[in-house]
């Protein structure tokens, strides 16, 4: 199965994201990336300084900061273009950034959301039982194949392995919430920035829960609504990784709150849109370019957009039955979401999500060099393969 139609272009209004480079200026970016790579650095380095006598401690330090590295560093990415965005009009001397040297609190801020994304993907692959991300093998399956090369049973195993997550997202998640509450100095800024921050986190616990509650129809309840699978969707993901960095990176450039608000309710639309993409991609994506299994979603009844649509059509709906029951295979299941036109129907409505975030972009008084780059981010969001 290929996207036919996620490669065929789509009215954007720009090119393809060549890259996470921004395209107002790839030496700004780089510079920025570069200097949140350092703040990372400088975080992690320091948990050694105030944690000295655990025996276990180093190597979970080790290994949650693996997770940390690997990604596209999007978070950051929409914190700094939102600061740029509004920067230069409340303070002209922070366009100083012109010259590649980072604001530092907004490279702190960023950081902050790049340990909160990293916090919230190692409690999300213990509660889907994932043991790969990004093609390596998750936190929580290292320490159950240590546990396991020691001789302990397999459910001992299991337990320990979900144990060492769940206390190493909790470390990545006091840091997040360290950086971000140390952002800056100015109190005026920092109340709002925190607060967006906080609510992110206490959203996405909410779009967990409900994703798992969701989930319960594989035994025997109705299926989940497609509206309620965006809700979901937007609470769990898009709302930390789409509509929080945008609105607190302008609110600590100085933005007023209804323009920072405007630009988060873009965010949203764009970040949901994000999330139907990945339910295609863990659905019908290559495990060799997405880094995790495609069999997954489903074996964990998730509720997605594609099941959803697949429930309206009788042989698809007999299908997922028969898969639930353990009468038919997932390779069956894709074909026949596939012949329902599930995947069609997800690429329509990712293309609509979007379609209406540029539309509200487009009420926003936004730099051009900054809608351009948002616009690319529209783009990439429809194309990406992974």
């Amino acid at each position: 199965m290929t996207f036919s139609r996620l490669t065929q272009p789509q009215h954007t209004g720009t090119a393809p994201l060549r890259d996470e480079a921004a395209v107002s200026g790839d030496h700004a970016w780089h510079a920025f990336r570069e200097a949140v790579a350092n703040e990372l650095d400088s975080y992690f380095e320091g948990l050694g300084d105030s944690v000295t006598q655990s025996p276990g401690f180093p190597m979970l330090r080790l290994r949650v900061r693996e997770q940390v590295t690997g990604g596209k560093l999007l978070r950051p990415r929409l914190t700094h273009l939102a600061w740029r965005a509004f920067a230069g009009r409340t303070e002209p001397i922070m366009r100083g950034e012109t010259r590649n040297i980072p604001d530092p609190d907004c490279v702190r801020l960023a950081a902050s959301f790049e340990l909160l994304h990293a916090a919230l993907l190692v409690h999300d692959d213990v509660v889907d039982r994932d043991p790969v991300r990004r093609g390596r093998p998750t936190v929580g399956e290292l320490y159950r194949r240590d546990a396991q090369n020691v001789g302990a049973p397999s459910n001992e195993a299991q337990h320990l392995g979900e144990a060492a997550a769940i206390i190493g997202g909790d470390l990545l998640l006091a840091g997040a919430l360290r950086l971000a509450t140390t952002c800056t100095a100015d109190p005026a800024r920092l109340q709002p920035v925190a607060a967006v921050v906080f609510d992110a986190v206490t959203a996405s616990a909410a779009g967990e829960l409900d994703d798992v509650l969701l989930s319960m129809h594989r035994f025997g309840s109705e299926h989940p609504a497609v509206q309620d699978i965006l809700n979901m969707e937007r609470l769990k993901t898009a709302n930390y990784s789409f509509e929080a960095p945008l609105r607190a990176g302008a609110l600590l450039a100085g933005a007023n709150q209804d323009d920072a608000a405007r630009l988060a309710h873009a965010g949203s639309r764009i970040g949901v849109a994000y999330q139907v993409v990945d339910d295609i991609l863990g659905t019908f994506g290559d495990p060799r370019i997405t880094g995790k299994s495609t069999e997954a979603d489903l074996r964990e009844g998730k509720a997605t957009v594609l099941t959803a649509h697949g429930m309206k059509d009788g042989r698809a709906r007999q299908v997922l039955a028969d898969f639930a029951a353990g009468r038919a295979s997932v390779t069956q299941v894709k074909t026949a979401l596939a012949d329902a036109g599930a995947e069609t129907s997800a690429v329509e409505l990712a293309t609509e999500l979007v379609a209406q975030a540029e539309d509200a972009l487009d009420q926003l008084p936004l730099p051009d060099a900054e809608r351009a780059e948002l616009n690319s981010i529209c783009h990439y969001v429809l194309h990406r393969r992974k």
